[in-house]
């Protein structure tokens, strides 16, 4: 059984890997940005933590990337034509990432706190049609026995990325003022720009959507037919396609919900931004690593409806670290365990959940279907989650995170109806 294992491992080591893990850095490295990290510095600033919660609001771009996607999936932007469509459009958005946070580096949250709502959504719009990019190119990468193992490390570059733009801005701003910390975290989107000029097109992709003959209005009608109708319509011909989009947005609301209140709850224990860096960030990252790999091989072995099953109960069970935790206080041992034992079981329910969506695209259509699935579990993340200040602020930390962890079960009950075939054969995407 051990040789089993190591086999299905041996995949982690295949060249893709490496450019699964730049882009993942690039895809992970913008969102603490508009989230947890800045939720911290707006606390510095003296935001309350009902404005802070509804800045979750300004991650909706996120919930409707799909929108756009069929541009994405099937365009290409006359000025970048030449690196290709996938790398093209990754480009594009990587350098608007990099003017929009270098835009927030000269904002006073205080004195301007419409301002750095407006640039924090330009930042999450080029994060999101980046991440449109990015996912289809992951998983045009792969077949479809390992995507587990693909989205493993690519989730493993998004936590380091995570950690650039969590654990070491947060030790730089004991050091220096948050403005220029966020100068400096504009340079991360560096890493991204360098990855995608290093990587070559998918050789698994479609060839692209634009038409050029006929009228206009011709034109535009194949365009719509190619690029929305054709992806909505494949998607909505497999079985149960409404509870799989309602399992897709329940399945990780546990622990959106909980996510813009860590750094809050953080702070209000007594920790320093020294404390919170190390243990939040550097344990959690070893733990998400771990959790991350481990994921991937359960996926080989068990497949992707059981790994998903264990994979939320481990989530759910781990969240009750963070009551015992608001009764420890300010104890470190504790918040080790707590940070450590939730990211070690958020790596594995990430893993199988990223590769379960992956198992749904078709080829044919994969920006766009991936987008649509994303952009699902994005819209309850943010639009429930903007209410977790104002529940924090009425209940206990204790009480906030029980209810919490009651979050899980939604998507575990939807998990028990999903149809199984599909996910666990490959089916779905064509392969």
């Amino acid at each position: 059984m051990l040789k089993q294992w190591l086999k299905a491992g041996s995949i982690y080591w295949d060249r893709r890997m490496l450019t699964m893990l730049g882009l993942g850095f690039s895809s992970g490295m913008p969102f603490l940005l508009v989230g947890g990290t800045l939720s911290l510095w707006l606390a510095d600033a003296g935001i309350s933590l009902k404005i802070i919660g509804l800045f979750a609001l300004v991650k909706i771009p996120y919930s409707f990337k799909w929108l756009w996607s069929p541009l994405v999936d099937n365009l290409q932007l006359p000025f970048f034509r030449r690196f290709g469509r996938r790398r093209g459009w990754a480009f594009f958005s990587q350098n608007l990432l990099l003017l929009a946070i270098l835009g927030m580096s000269f904002i006073n949250p205080q004195e301007n706190i419409r301002l750095m709502l407006l640039l924090s959504f330009l930042v999450v719009f080029a994060s999101a049609t980046q991440d449109i990019v990015l996912d289809a190119f992951r998983v045009e990468s792969f077949e479809n026995q390992e995507q587990g193992a693909g989205a493993a490390v690519f989730i493993l570059g998004y936590r380091i990325g995570s950690i650039f733009s969590g654990a070491v801005a947060l030790l730089l701003a004991e050091f220096m003022t948050w403005n220029q910390v966020y100068v400096l975290m504009s340079l991360g989107v560096i890493v991204g720009i360098a990855t995608v000029a290093l990587s070559p097109e998918p050789k698994d992709m479609k060839a692209g959507g634009e038409s050029t003959g006929g009228s206009l209005f011709e034109r535009l009608k194949r365009f719509f037919a190619v690029s929305v109708k054709n992806p909505l319509a494949d998607f909505a011909g497999r079985r149960h396609w409404g509870l799989i989009l309602l399992f897709v947005m329940l399945y990780k609301l546990c622990d959106a919900y909980m996510v813009p209140m860590t750094m809050p709850f953080y702070k209000d224990m007594g920790f320093s931004k020294m404390d919170i860096a190390f243990i939040t960030k550097f344990y959690g990252m070893a733990a998400t690593i771990a959790g991350g790999i481990v994921g991937g091989i359960m996926v080989s072995r068990w497949g992707i409806i059981k790994s998903l099953a264990a994979g939320s109960l481990l989530q759910g069970l781990t969240t009750l670290m963070f009551v015992a935790q608001s009764y420890a206080g300010d104890n470190i041992y504790v918040l080790t365990a707590t940070i450590s034992l939730d990211n070690l079981a958020g790596g594995m329910s990430t893993t199988a959940f990223v590769a379960y969506i992956s198992s749904l695209c078709t080829v044919a259509y994969t920006a766009t279907q991936y987008a649509l699935l994303s952009s699902f579990m994005s819209l309850a993340r943010d639009l429930i989650a903007s209410t977790s200040g104002y529940l924090a602020a009425l209940v206990p930390w204790s009480i906030f995170f029980v209810i919490t962890t009651f979050m899980s079960l939604p998507g575990l009950i939807i998990l028990c109806y999903l149809p199984r075939s599909d996910a666990e054969s490959g089916k779905a995407n064509g392969r």
